[in-house]
């Protein structure tokens, strides 16, 4: 089977990869983002698919603009492939693309459709505290993931697991999931699924501001946008800028989705008075800063602040004197 491949950053990798590997397959090429300027010292840099179709000898194009440059849209036209897989590209394709080859164009797309269509599924499904996740693979049309669905499997979210975690859960399920569907569909194995509108929700492009934490919010929100947006969250201390990327909600009613590990804290909680909002309530010997939210407290357990390196909560509570009383989050 012919394939065209789209994808750009590194949870496209693994499911390019396994179509690489597999003998039932010809990736003939890969379309990619052009290189970018990446990292401190802004070099100009490959994607990681792209990285992985230059090991293997793969051609790739990189165009600009997909639906206005003339050379790709030729090369797609004319290249006879019997279907275009697309992971995590970055750009919308036109409904002339996706009717070029003879399977039409497949999506793998890390929800469980239609909830969290978007360019960002993964992030805001851990914001919003579900329990699960997944993986939909569907025949792309022109809207934002409304296409039919084709198969979908699902994975479990640990209350300690976060974006990058799922992500990489996600990208592997993925791999698996698009080389099913594909030996499925060839052999009119799949009947298509339209996706029902009433029960769509969206994930949008994370801004700047979804960021900042509020401390007014319960223990267990900051928490679930902590790992959600991992691990650019911020918050601020003695006016700099303090990143926050691991965290414990407490709270009564949390004890029994902690690890086994983590108990010990039930009887330190247990110490603690009624939370005052960005207070630094107590901090913790070989644990951490624990805050007041709205509702319950939060435990830091990794940050970052402005100027240095990631850090453990109790780490920077020893090196900044961190005390009791002081008060984290914009006056």
């Amino acid at each position: 089977m012919k394939i065209v491949y789209f994808g750009t950053p590194q949870f496209a990798v693994p499911s390019l990869a396994r179509l690489l590997k597999d003998p039932d397959f010809d990736v003939v090429a890969v379309v990619t983002q052009p290189d970018k300027r990446r990292g401190r010292g802004g070099k100009v840099t490959p994607s990681p698919v792209k990285a992985l179709a230059a090991a293997a000898d793969v051609p790739v194009w990189q165009p600009q603009k997909i639906k206005k440059h003339a050379e790709t849209l030729e090369f797609l036209r004319t290249s006879q492939a019997d279907a275009f897989v697309v992971v995590a590209y970055g750009q919308i394709l036109s409904q002339e693309i996706l009717d070029m080859p003879r399977l039409g164009s497949i999506n793998g797309h890390g929800s469980i459709l239609p909830t969290y269509r978007g360019a960002a599924p993964i992030q805001w499904c851990i914001y919003h505290g579900e329990s699960e996740t997944g993986v939909t693979t569907m025949l792309m049309d022109a809207g934002m993931d409304t296409g039919p669905m084709l198969l979908e499997e699902t994975i479990p979210i640990g209350l300690l697991d976060n974006a990058w975690i799922i992500a990489d859960k996600l990208s592997n399920l993925t791999a698996e999931l698009l080389l099913s569907t594909l030996h499925k569909l060839d052999g009119q194995a799949i009947r298509p699924i339209s996706q029902t509108e009433e029960q769509a929700t969206y994930a949008p492009l994370i801004k700047k501001t979804d960021y900042a934490i509020d401390w007014q919010r319960a223990a267990l929100d900051i928490h679930n946008q902590v790992r959600g947006f991992y691990p650019s969250c911020v918050t601020q201390l003695r006016e700099q800028s303090l990143k926050i990327s691991e965290t414990i909600p407490l709270f009564d009613g949390v004890w029994s989705q902690l690890p086994q590990e983590y108990h010990i804290l039930k009887d330190l909680y247990s110490n603690l008075q009624s939370p005052v909002p960005g207070n630094i309530a107590a901090i913790w010997k070989n644990q951490g800063p624990v805050i007041g939210t709205g509702q319950g407290y939060l435990l830091l357990r990794q940050v970052q602040p402005a100027g240095k390196k990631s850090q453990t909560g109790w780490a920077f509570a020893n090196g900044s004197r961190l005390e009791s009383g002081e008060q984290l989050g914009p006056s």
